[in-house]
């Protein structure tokens, strides 16, 4: 009976017939990813750090491997693919760069340079091939907003466009380069932490903003949102809390259905420090981190861990039920939904 009555209670979640498993595609390569795009079943981009990137054309059954030259030390945080040619990437810290390669990585070409200090620039996103937009932490309190309009070939410093000023110690996180998120129209949402946690909202590729609180674990260096993502123009999820204590869940994660003028708290957490987080649908979710990765089968209200193993970043691939995943040592799975 307790057995019966457990399974009415949670059966939205927990009884459902729903089994996943991981399979490596690749591993042990000196480099902690956190830039990830995958832009098709077979093709996917992987990025991070000693200047590396990964490319697969087969599904992630093989990936080849690659490093600008002249740019071998950097960290890159995140990176947007159009195809197995084209590709963008932006390094975390000072200085900062956007390169691009046409020929499928052979070769990569400055397309943006910024020697200042305290440039930090935190993630990108693109509407399209042509229109996109990268952000970056504040410099004398204004956030970094940089926009293109040809595919990457120059930007254009929009900063001047936020006109509200950030808060003393609010800044944002490059753990995955996914707290950006872009949708069709020109919608874009930026998600700030650290001492103060907020959600800044464009209509209009980026010419007018809109700032919405956002309660999630807030008020250290160490916490804040670290991935949102938006299922359609209203419903959205962001994840995170403190990276220092990632086995922690204290409002680490907040929903919102109202296109991010409020959140609330799901009904059971997901169980850790989480960096990245996507949609499968409108009812599956993956949010993954350092200490594991969850999954919820009803919009995000309720989660469950499925590993413990330590991921940076995670999207869905393209058609079908599965998940590409990314993190340290080059590693590079594949979740899959039965």
């Amino acid at each position: 009976m307790k057995k019966i009555l457990w399974c009415l209670f949670w059966a939205p979640f927990f009884c459902v017939a729903q089994t996943t498993t991981f399979k490596a595609l690749t591993e042990n390569n000196k480099t902690s990813l956190r830039g990830l795009s995958v832009v098709s079943d077979k093709i996917i981009w992987a990025s991070g750090s000693n200047g590396s990137v990964g490319k697969s054309t087969d599904g992630g059954l093989s990936f080849d491997w690659m490093k600008p030259v002249g740019f071998e030390k950097l960290d890159f945080r995140d990176i947007e693919a159009f195809d197995d040619q084209q590709a963008i990437i932006v390094n975390a810290g000072s200085p900062a760069f956007i390169l691009k390669t046409i020929d499928g990585g052979k070769s990569w070409t400055e397309h943006y340079k910024n020697l200042d200090s305290a440039i930090f620039l935190d993630g990108m996103g693109f509407w399209g091939r042509d229109k996109g937009i990268v952000f970056g932490d504040p410099i004398k309190g204004k956030m970094q907003l940089l926009k293109t309009l040809n595919a990457g070939e120059t930007w254009k410093d929009i900063s001047g466009n936020l006109v509200l000023a950030m808060a003393e110690g609010e800044a944002a996180f490059a753990a995955s380069g996914t707290t950006i998120k872009t949708q069709a129209g020109g919608k874009v949402w930026v998600a700030t932490g650290g001492k103060v946690s907020n959600v800044y909202f464009s209509a209009d590729y980026g010419q007018t903003w809109k700032v919405f609180k956002c309660p999630i674990l807030q008020g250290e260096n160490s916490t804040g949102p670290f991935s949102i993502d938006f299922y359609d123009a209203k419903h959205g999820v962001v994840v995170g809390g403190n990276y220092l204590k990632d086995k922690e869940n204290d409002n680490n994660i907040l929903l919102t259905a109202d296109g991010g003028k409020t959140w609330q708290k799901p009904k059971m957490p997901i169980s850790g420090y989480r960096s990245g987080v996507a949609y499968l649908n409108a009812k599956t979710l993956v949010a993954t981190g350092t200490s594991g990765t969850d999954i919820s089968y009803d919009g995000g209200n309720t989660w469950k861990k499925i590993s413990d193993q330590s991921f940076n970043a995670i999207q869905p691939v393209k058609k079908g039920k599965s998940f590409i995943l990314a993190g340290e040592k080059g590693r590079i799975y594949q979740l899959s939904l039965n």
